[in-house]
């Protein structure tokens, strides 16, 4: 097969990049009063290891980046990353689907809190999400990273960091209104309890509620964590957190069909404001709790030990009428689903970190043992409603017949993993090498039906990365790295299916000017899954189609360009298809989610000086292009382009010190959309514009 274009330019750029790098070694260098910038990509390691000294594609999002945009939630704070599809539910924001290198099989399982795995079961309704409000920084791996985090997708993971206690007093008021009814309102506080600054604390809170684009739908939520950090000595330091949120409007998450979205039904189309439910028999309530703890003592100056827990609960009810397929040539078929759930879950992670050195070989050892436990009640109910016009919906239709309780189960995963990294660094050279061991153990047990099926099984994953670091900042890196994804979804005979497993190879380039914070990367990449786990329609079985491949290349560039211009670029292209399928139609094809091209372009101006000094504003544009409907790719998405524009204003050069005011606009020409189909049954409207002004005061 013919190497894809934007694939052969990209590793053209990639040696052109190898050969520079290698004059710039021999360039003279003015480092005079540069201070060395150092900028982590640790959730690929688990360690404080440079961006530019990672052997794998890792993006960043800072706090300040996604409030400056007006993300409000993980998904979108992603919107401006390579190799991240953070449309595949259009306009929902119930959860976070994050679809990574294509692969949206870990979309929703495949989220991280402070280094430890959110438990969500993605065979069901209870899916967590943190509000961003609450986070620092967001860190995506791209790729396998089952080495260090045991079960996950090939395509990667999404890594959050909370805010944390801090011992320096500080604290935020915020209010925000916008269109469709927006109002918020969040404080976050932080500082010292003791004069001895040994004890901290932060308590972040919010509250926040809206009407969405879709008719009688809603959303609602509201969170508070409160923490507490003791310093028990100048080498031990223990944090214990807390995380409670209750959501209870969960807005609209349902599609329409592809003939009446994209194309006309008899020469109309559905507006993108329908909604196909009933508001008497629509629900979504979520509660979320989430405790635990990070301990960490040092030793000496070469070992460090940690110990993070944590435990999560959550309670889920869903109730839903929505439609799937026509009736007749304005009506749509309508049915129920709904589900009551509660999921329990711990994890825990045991670190020990050693800084040592063999001869000239300098190492960073990790060594860990880390445990996973959920267990997830589920009841699902189904019925049939009334057809419902598209095009002039009436409502108030009552369930025709009984809504009956088709399923009641209870989903058990443990999961107990040991894993050992060595980063070594011998002169420019460092080589990552990486193995872990797991026991996996699966069971579904069916209660109606009187039986239950189990997976127990081992698997061992590994890494292998090489990099070569140039004075000048710049590395040319390759790596190899595995993963395993096992999950509690069964089949038509209720037998879980066997888990997925994966493969990467990558290379790349990384480039970091020394003594700023811009970087630059290209990276190249060819994944392989095995066992990939699949359905058609959201009421079918699930099934294993064979094997996934994805190929393709991603390009990053961050950079603060003057004092007041900082601009953020990227472009991904990725190839992925069935490679093998049980279904002739599908084997070849592309994947549906994956857009085959993604390019994204941020710029933020702020004044410096003169009358407008204070005054600060923002333009972005996302594009995205090739994306399939339906897993036979008879039909596609069409292409679309997105205006996002931010508009901020410090008050503090009126006099009012610590209140900013900021203006965000989504959407800002008010495309009307299909973000992405699932099938040629079920296509997502994407997000209307959003208009909301939020004022800040920071004390």
């Amino acid at each position: 097969m013919p190497t894809p274009r934007p694939l052969a330019l990209a590793i053209a750029l990639a040696a052109a990049g190898v050969a520079l790098s290698a004059q710039a070694q021999n360039a003279p260098q003015n480092t005079e009063n540069l201070s060395t910038v150092t900028v982590t990509g640790q959730a690929a390691t688990k360690t404080e290891t440079p961006f530019n000294e990672t052997p794998q594609a890792t993006s960043r999002v800072e706090r300040e980046e996604w409030e400056e945009r007006g993300a409000e939630s993980v998904q979108r704070a992603l919107n401006y990353t390579p190799g991240v599809y953070s449309n595949q539910v259009g306009a929902s924001n119930r959860y976070d689907y994050i679809v990574l290198r294509g692969f949206s099989d870990g979309s929703l399982s495949n989220t991280f809190l402070d280094g430890l795995k959110l438990m969500g079961d993605a065979n069901s309704y209870s899916s967590l999400v943190i509000d961003p409000y609450f986070l620092e920084s967001i860190e995506v791996v791209k790729g396998p990273a089952s080495v260090l985090y045991g079960r996950a997708s090939p395509g990667g993971l999404v890594s959050m960091t909370s805010k944390r206690p801090e011992f320096e007093r500080s604290g935020q008021v915020q209010l925000g209104v916008g269109n469709n009814a927006q109002r918020s309102a969040a404080f976050d506080l932080t500082g010292p309890l003791d004069d001895e600054r040994r004890v901290a604390y932060r308590v972040t809170g919010l509250a926040e509620s809206a009407d969405t684009q879709f008719d009688d739908v809603e959303e609602e939520r509201y969170a508070i964590a409160p923490q507490l950090t003791w310093d028990i000595t100048d080498d031990t330091s223990l944090t214990l957190h807390a995380y409670l949120q209750k959501d209870p409007e969960g807005g609209y998450h349902s599609g329409v069909p592809y003939e009446g979205a994209v194309d006309s039904r008899n020469g109309h189309h559905i507006d993108n404001t329908f909604f196909d439910g009933e508001e008497d028999y629509d629900k979504f309530e979520r509660t979320q709790r989430l405790f635990g703890y990070d301990l960490e003592h040092r030793f000496n100056d070469d070992w460090t030990g940690r110990q993070k827990l944590l435990y999560l609960n959550t309670d889920v009810t869903m109730n839903q009428v929505y439609g799937y397929g026509w009736a007749s040539d304005t009506e749509l078929n309508r049915y129920y689903s709904g589900g009551e759930e509660s999921m329990e879950a711990w994890t825990l992670d045991n670190q020990l970190e050693a800084q040592l050195s063999s001869g000239p070989v300098d190492h960073t050892l990790l060594v860990g043992a880390d445990y996973q436990h959920r267990e997830t009640d589920v009841k699902w109910t189904s019925g049939t409603f009334p057809t419902l016009d598209a095009f002039h919906p009436e409502y108030g239709a009552e369930p025709i017949g009984d809504i009956a309780t088709v399923s009641d189960e209870r989903h058990e995963l443990s999961q107990t993993g040991f894993y050992l990294q060595d980063q070594m660094a011998y002169d420019r050279w460092r080589l990552t090498l990486g193995g872990r061991y797991d026991r996996v153990s699966i069971t579904n047990e069916q209660k109606l039906a009187g039986n239950d099926d189990t997976l127990d099984e081992t698997y061992f994953s590994g890494r292998a990365g090489l990099l070569y670091l140039f004075d000048n900042g710049v590395a040319p890196y390759i790596s190899y790295n595995t993963a395993f994804t096992p999950t509690s979804f069964v089949d038509a005979n209720g037998e879980v299916l066997e888990p997925m497993e994966g493969e990467q190879l990558e290379a790349g380039l990384k480039y970091q000017p020394n003594g700023t914070q811009d970087q630059y990367s290209v990276s190249l990449f060819h994944i392989e899954q095995d066992n990939v786990a699949t359905k058609e329609q959201p009421t079918d079985p699930y099934r294993s189609i064979g094997e996934i491949e994805s190929q393709g290349v991603e390009l990053e560039a961050r950079t603060q360009l003057t004092d007041s211009l900082r601009l953020q670029a990227s472009y991904s292209y990725t190839d992925i298809t069935y490679a093998k399928s049980d279904d002739d139609s599908e084997e070849g094809s592309h994947a549906i989610y994956a857009p085959r091209h993604i390019a994204s372009v941020w710029g933020s101006y702020a004044v410096q000086d003169g009358a407008l000094e204070g005054l600060g504003a923002g333009l972005g544009v996302r594009y995205h292009a090739d994306i399939q409907a339906d897993r036979a790719n008879t039909e596609q998405v069409p292409d679309y382009t997105l205006v996002d524009a931010a508009l901020s204003y410090d008050l503090g050069q009126l006099g009012l010190d610590g209140v900013n005011a900021r203006l965000n606009v989504n959407n800002l020409l008010d495309k009307d959309y299909v973000a992405s189909c699932n099938s040629l049954q079920y296509c997502y409207f994407g997000a209307e514009r959003s208009v909301k002004a939020t004022v800040s005061y920071d004390f």
